[in-house]
């Protein structure tokens, strides 16, 4: 009891009174750390498998990685809804219906992620050729998709999910640690499973689904230890499609969901389109986009590490505070992906060489990463943009910005750039994407920013003249 006391009061006095910039910190740091380490591994499978040396085998990797990222999209779905909604309850002091929401997102992100994986699995052989693999790639990807989605798709799905429930309560060290961990134990199994027991593709595939089971199981012993004094229960009892939860945890977090989804669609052309060229091309990109997955890591574990401390403070009233959290996370971030810009431009060579020695997949890949990276800073107005809205619970501005993102500008974007420039332009398609979903993200933002009463109050009025 005491200890659950302790860390209620601890996370209380984070959310309502701890300074700004220290709360931001707080929050943001571990969620950040913890988004780098799972980009870190997920470039590790590129990497380990580079070290084989067949660019086929990195080529199938980039292939199967939308269907991977389908994973990331559930997750997000019900991680990112529930963190929303149990941060805005415990704002209002409802702690029963945030047991409930947590309920009902591990349930149901369980049953969900199950029926994608054995239906991934099993409609393989009309999934694959559809994504872009080819008859040199074709058994790799089979090999991927098995590990990696079939039976790993239940606990990626629950790592990603309990991350943000329990960070949602203001555990992020906690939650971080959790991300972390998988992420370590997959850069560690990956040269075992890789090159000393040479399953090499299916070596990759197996740590990652390996270190998610080992992750969910922490988190799995967290919320048992914790018992009351977390907002988490695992109870099935509990669960509930009353209350309005299912619709306010499925439309606040389908935003996330539906950039992961398009990003699916958007990859698959992206690796058509490249597939015209040569594999050389398709393993080029692969690894310039896992490179500048570090970019987009910063950005989504800045923002996704305030969101708890913007719902709780909206929700309270408190709103001086919550637009005091947005600048600070907002100044911090762009500052951050300014110099990652500039770092990935300036190592572009070295970076991708350290993933396979073969020189035209080098000199694509470098290629690649030096275009798409100018769009790290924008990317980063963009998420804290969306995630302040899901914190609040607003529903149609971050759907309208995710769609924008990944399918709306990028695709026909890639298809057209394509043709005018060639293979460069479907790498310019992203930046040029960017910039215009940042600017209309601003044009969505400033309206509702300037409804906020900084002196705690919500006003929100209708100028009929405008």
């Amino acid at each position: 009891m005491d200890e659950a006391g302790d860390d209620v009061n601890e996370n209380k006095e984070l959310f309502e009174k701890k300074p700004v910039w220290r709360a931001v910190i707080s929050l943001a740091v571990p969620t950040v750390i913890s988004q780098l380490i799972t980009v870190a591994y997920n470039i590790a499978d590129t990497f380990f498998i580079g070290q084989v040396g067949n660019p086929n085998q990195v080529a199938a990797v980039s292939l199967c990685m939308p269907l991977f990222v389908l994973l990331t999209g559930m997750a997000n779905l019900f991680g990112i809804g529930g963190s929303s909604l149990i941060s805005r309850s415990l704002g209002e002091k409802d702690g029963e219906r945030a047991q409930k929401v947590s309920t009902f997102c591990i349930w149901t992100a369980g049953i969900v992620s199950l029926i994608y994986g054995v239906s991934a699995f099993g409609l393989k052989g009309y999934i694959l050729p559809a994504v872009g693999a080819n008859g040199e790639t074709y058994e790799f990807c089979s090999q991927y998709v098995f590990w990696a989605i079939g039976m790993g798709a239940v606990p990626t799905v629950l790592n990603g999910v309990f991350a943000h429930l329990v960070r949602a309560q203001g555990y992020s060290g906690q939650a971080s640690f959790g991300m972390a961990l998988g992420g370590i134990l997959n850069m560690v199994l990956d040269p075992v499973f890789i090159s000393l027991m040479s399953f090499e593709v299916a070596g990759a595939a197996i740590a990652t689904m390996v270190s998610n089971l080992i992750a969910a199981i922490y988190f799995l012993a967290f919320i048992c230890r914790k018992g009351k004094a977390a907002a988490i229960t695992l109870n099935p009892c509990g669960y509930t499609w009353k209350m309005g939860i299912p619709f306010e945890v499925l439309f606040v977090g389908l935003p996330s969901c539906m950039m992961n989804l398009m990003g699916v669609c958007s990859n698959i052309t992206l690796n058509r389109l490249m597939v015209s060229y040569c594999n050389e091309a398709v393993a080029g990109m692969g690894i310039a986009k896992k490179v500048d997955m570090l970019a987009f890591a910063i950005a989504a574990g800045m923002s996704q590490g305030v969101l708890p401390l913007i719902g709780y403070n909206y929700s309270a009233g408190n709103v001086k505070r919550m637009l005091s959290a947005v600048k600070t996370t907002f100044v911090y971030s762009l500052v951050i992906g300014l110099l990652g810009m500039g770092f990935l431009i300036t190592c572009a060579g070295p970076m991708v060489r350290a993933f396979i020695d073969d020189p035209l997949t080098v000199e694509y890949g470098s290629r690649f990463q030096r275009i798409m990276c100018i769009t790290c800073p924008w990317v980063s107005v963009t998420m804290i943009i969306i995630t302040f809205f899901q914190a609040v619970g607003r529903k149609i501005e971050p759907l309208m910005l995710s769609l924008l993102r990944k399918g709306g500008l990028d695709i026909p974007a890639m298809v057209l750039m394509n043709r005018w420039v060639g293979i460069n332009g479907i790498a310019w398609a992203t930046p040029t994407a960017d910039v215009g979903v940042m600017v209309a993200a601003i044009c969505l933002f400033i309206p509702f920013w300037r409804r906020l009463d900084v002196r705690g109050k919500l006003r929100i009025k209708y100028e009929e003249s405008q």
